[in-house]
C-alpha cells in the first residue's frame, strides 16, 4: 500500500491549489481516504475524509467552505481542492488510508493505517 501527496507549493493569499493523493497496492472500493494537515508546533488535524465504497464525504470543522474531497477511481487518486488560501493554512498536508471503517466519521490520525509522506503548502505574498 503505497500514497503518494502531490500539488503543494507556494501560493498568494486567497489562490487555490488541488493537491492529490496517488494511491496504489489496493482499488478504490473498500476504503476511507482522509486528509489531514499538520503545522509547525501544532498537531496534525483532520480535513476530510472520503468513502471509496459510497462516495460519501464529511469535512471537520477548519474545512467547512473552504476545501472540497473528489475522487477518481479510474485514477486511483483523491483530490483536495484548498479555495481562498488564508495564512492559517500553511501546513504540510497528508493523505491516509483505512480499510475498517466508514466515512463520516472522519477520526483521528490513529484510526488511519497508512500515510503518505506529506506535501508542503505554503501562503505568502
Amino acid at each position: 500500500v503505497k500514497l503518494v501527496e502531490s500539488g503543494g507549493g507556494l501560493v498568494q493569499p486567497g489562490g487555490s491549489l488541488k493537491l492529490s493523493c496517488a494511491t496504489s497496492g489496493f482499488s478504490l472500493d473498500d476504503d476511507v481516504i482522509g486528509w489531514f494537515r499538520q503545522a509547525p508546533g501544532k498537531e496534525r488535524e483532520g480535513i476530510s475524509c472520503i468513502s471509496s465504497r459510497d462516495g460519501k464525504t464529511y469535512y471537520g470543522g477548519p474545512a467547512k467552505g473552504h476545501f472540497v474531497i473528489s475522487r477518481d477511481a479510474a485514477e486511483n487518486t483523491v483530490y483536495l481542492q484548498i479555495n481562498d488560501l488564508k495564512p492559517d493554512d500553511p501546513a504540510v498536508y497528508y493523505c491516509a488510508a483505512r480499510f475498517d471503517r466508514s466515512c463520516p466519521p472522519l477520526g483521528g490520525p490513529g484510526q488511519y493505517h497508512y500515510w503518505g509522506q506529506g506535501t508542503q503548502v505554503t501562503v505568502s505574498s
